[in-house]
C-alpha cells in the first residue's frame, strides 16, 4: 500500500486548492463522486486513460486520512 502522497497533491494554483492527481486537473472529489454514481474502477480508467488504478486507491485513501480527523457534532 503506498502513501495517498505520492499521487494527491494540493496546489492553490489548481482548481483553487483542491486535492487533485498529481500531474491531472482530476479532483479527488470528482473521483468520489464518479465511485458515488456507481462507476467502476475500470469504468474510470477507461473515460480516463491518464488515471492509474493507485490515483484511484490514493483518492480514497486520502479522503480516509481526513476524515480520522474529522470531528463530528450531533445537530439537534
Amino acid at each position: 500500500m503506498s502513501d495517498w502522497r505520492n499521487r494527491v497533491t494540493l496546489d492553490p494554483d489548481i482548481l483553487a486548492g483542491k486535492p487533485v492527481i498529481k500531474g491531472t486537473r482530476i479532483s479527488v472529489q470528482h473521483i468520489l463522486e464518479l465511485l458515488a454514481n456507481g462507476w467502476t474502477e475500470q469504468a474510470i480508467l477507461e473515460n480516463y486513460p491518464q488515471l492509474e488504478k493507485e490515483d484511484i486507491q490514493s483518492a480514497l485513501r486520502y479522503v480516509t486520512d481526513i476524515l480520522k480527523d474529522e470531528t463530528v457534532y450531533p445537530y439537534p
